[in-house]
């Protein structure tokens, strides 16, 4: 694997951020590279021989997926540890990496930061094991998140399409009997809910990029961008961005949408009350809403989201994460192989459907009747894994991050977050945030396009 790029090497911020950046960390890779190519007996000799692995992962119960795999290759030992969620968990993973000590072999990373790892080569490219034998086995854009021409840098697990999931009591009172199914019909059945019901029709959360981030993608809108080397596209303040941002800015002014920070008690409140009529959210919230609002069942329709042009059907994702191998292991094949069972096996990828409630990336189980035909009580007998396994064929393919989405997303929270808060022009938010990402960009000495 080639040296890491100077752009890596440079790395430098404030001291929050260069706790979440790999500041001048580069990792070698702990076996086979993407420039040779692993034999089936290179990997049976692998699983076969006692190894003993440790994978880093925030999802409750996962042990039971990992057992399947330890029951196929008795001969390997895994420990599974929960180290955090979120930053935290990241930030273990660099320490460890700095510090060239009790690194894991396989960790939990979402989609936006995978970037971050494969600017230092701290991820092992899969590409040598296989991988892309699979890649017809997920869904094309979920495939496009893991890898890049550079590489494979992980497997896909979960994803987050997102559709529109509202309270068609609250809707009905107030005369709108169906979803709406363009921007214009929801800005119109917005000021029906609030003049007839006293609700906002949705939740713009003030403390969550990934939300509007999603929004953006839906809207065809290219962010950010990234060649995996040394240059960087940051596009937040396009016209594309601003008109999406602008439409909500309206909604907001007219206090036809809510911006409270989401994820804390006065959300779930809004949501348990009715203050909020709906929400446009991801695939993994109908499951969400059952444990958190549990009162309300029977209430809710799950939809598509509302479409920006008629006669298109297209959506956002917002969340998701896959399984990556670092590049330090010292066992890369019975670590890739894991990562691969985990999100490829049958049994495995249905498990973490149907008992993590995590929404599938892998065709095997979103194809599956078992699956899509399960009907959702709390939805009113709906088969919402059905409308969101056809919601996640329609999300725009090319969508890339940057190699400091971290920095990007806090400096969103202050920028924009604070915006929509206080009810602020949000295209002089968008263009501040642009500023600032580009100079901090040019500081760390990649080249913005």
């Amino acid at each position: 694997m080639k040296k890491a790029p100077r752009t890596a090497m440079k790395l430098v911020g404030s001291a929050a951020v260069a706790a979440l950046l790999l500041t001048g960390c580069s990792s070698s890779p702990g076996g086979t590279t993407a420039k040779e190519t692993t034999s089936q007996d290179q990997i049976d000799k692998a699983l076969t021989t006692p190894t003993k692995l440790t994978f880093w992962t925030w999802v409750p119960g996962i042990e039971k997926e990992v057992a399947l795999f330890e029951k196929k290759y008795p001969a390997i030992d895994v420990t599974v540890e929960n180290v955090g969620q979120g930053l935290p968990h990241y930030q273990k993973i660099r320490t460890a990496l700095q510090s060239k000590d009790g690194a894991p072999d396989v960790v939990q990373m979402e989609y936006q930061y995978l970037p971050s790892f494969t600017v230092t080569n701290s991820l092992l490219d899969l590409s040598a094991y296989g991988a892309k034998g699979v890649a017809g086995d997920y869904v094309d854009w979920v495939w496009n998140q893991v890898s890049t021409d550079k590489g494979v840098w992980a497997y896909p697990q979960d994803v987050g399409p997102m559709g529109n999931l509202y309270r068609s009591d609250i809707l009905t009172k107030a005369g709108v009997t169906s979803a709406p199914k363009t921007y214009e019909e929801y800005a119109t059945a917005a000021k029906k809910v609030k003049d007839a019901t006293g609700s906002t029709i949705s939740n713009l959360a003030t403390n969550d990029p990934a939300q509007v981030v999603g929004l953006l993608w839906q809207a065809g809108v290219k962010p950010f961008g990234y060649d995996g080397d040394k240059t960087v596209s940051i596009n937040v303040n396009s016209p594309e961005a601003k008109k999406v941002l602008g439409y909500w800015q309206d909604l907001i002014q007219k206090d036809l949408v809510s911006t409270d920070a989401d994820f804390n008690d006065q959300f779930y409140q809004g949501l348990a009350g009715g203050k909020y009529a709906g929400w446009l959210t991801a695939a993994w919230a109908p499951i969400f809403l059952q444990g958190t609002v549990a009162d309300t069942a029977g209430k809710w329709t799950a939809a598509p989201m509302p479409q920006w042009d008629a006669t298109k059907n297209v959506s956002g994702n917002w969340g998701g994460s896959a399984d990556a191998v670092l590049s330090t292991t010292k066992n890369p094949i019975a670590a890739e192989e894991l990562a691969k069972f985990i999100n490829h096996d049958q049994e495995s990828t249905t498990m973490l459907a149907t008992q993590q409630s995590l929404f599938p990336a892998a065709k095997n189980v979103l194809g599956s009747p078992t699956f899509t035909d399960a009907k959702s009580d709390f939805f009113g007998g709906q088969t919402v894994n059905k409308l969101f396994a056809d919601i996640s064929n329609t999300v725009d393919k090319k969508f890339e991050w940057l190699p400091f989405t971290d920095y990007a997303y806090s400096q969103f929270n202050e920028i924009v977050g604070t915006s929509i808060g206080e009810k602020k022009d949000l295209s002089t938010a968008l263009d501040t945030w642009q500023d600032v990402l580009v100079k901090y960009a040019k500081d760390q000495g990649f080249t913005v396009k």
